[in-house]
């Protein structure tokens, strides 16, 4: 049987295929356009590609039929936080309309704890609608992403790695691959994990370590800077997240998570870095 993986065109959904074909697992993966350049690509790496609307529960419950299980992510980025929620109350619906035996849901971690992040505040809502449905599912929830450093290419170029934080403040991140395999355990044992919440990182660099590596897989010299944490004023929610991490923090067990899945190599800063294609810092 098959394992649904919503939004598969995107970072986390292309990963989670990449980790189940890796595991020899038929896939189904839904996209907004089967026609597109990356639902080719993906059909072409041995996945059955389908149609689906993330606000559309109908064209998702059709997806789901048939299923062994599916994962699922939300997005705020797109159309706005009350449409992330709709997204998941559509993706809950369809799930209980299709009888779907397994949901892993994509939320954040910390998201349980009332940060006060408004796109973690919109997960945190959408995890108590899954909860509420009594669906069988589990959730995972990843701490901030490797692959946002690659939002900097011009910095790098000039030799610079800015953020909102401190330079000795370390920031729990993860391999998106790394959290592909990890969903990849988790529907190859529902019985273990359902009704679990799972939070996801793999490393813990400061920004001045993740400039140092990021330097030294560039093949030149990266300074951090800090910038303002108020230069973010304007948008709240960058604002608050920042702020956020600024001071509590994600709180993932490494050990623990290490412990839980130790089939997955969990990648670090430094070797994940030394896989990107940097530009060359001046001077």
């Amino acid at each position: 049987m098959s394992i649904a993986v919503l939004g598969a065109t995107g970072g986390q959904g292309s990963a989670v295929v990449a980790a189940l074909l890796e595991a020899g697992r038929a896939v189904r993966a839904v996209v907004r356009d089967p026609g597109g350049r990356r639902a080719r690509v993906l059909a072409a790496a041995g996945a059955e590609v389908v149609p689906g609307d993330l606000l559309d529960a109908a064209s998702l419950a059709e997806a789901f039929r048939g299923a062994a299980a599916a994962f699922a992510v939300t997005t705020p980025f797109q159309d706005g936080l009350d449409a992330e929620v709709a997204q998941g109350a559509a993706i809950v619906r369809a799930a209980e309309e299709a009888a779907l035996p397994h949901l892993v849901l994509a939320s954040v971690a910390s998201a349980d704890r009332g940060t006060g992040v408004p796109h973690f505040e919109t997960k945190a809502r959408i995890e108590e609608l899954l909860a509420g449905s009594g669906l069988p599912a589990t959730v995972v929830a990843p701490t901030y992403f490797y692959d946002n450093a690659l939002g900097a290419l011009d910095e790098v170029a000039a030799g610079v790695l800015t953020m909102p934080l401190p330079g000795d403040t370390p920031l729990q991140q993860v391999a998106r691959q790394d959290l592909g395999r990890v969903v990849a355990a988790v529907v190859a044992d529902p019985g273990r994990w359902t009704g679990q919440r799972i939070e996801v990182a793999g490393d813990d660099p400061t920004p001045l370590r993740m400039a140092e590596e990021i330097g030294l897989a560039a093949g030149g010299k990266v300074a951090f800077r800090q910038t303002p944490l108020e230069d973010l004023r304007t948008n709240p929610d960058m604002y608050a997240m920042y702020k956020f991490l600024a001071g509590t923090g994600y709180q993932v067990d490494l050990g623990a998570l290490r412990s839980w899945f130790p089939t997955v190599p969990w990648t670090s800063y430094a070797d994940w870095a030394g896989t990107q294609e940097w530009p060359t810092p001046r001077g």
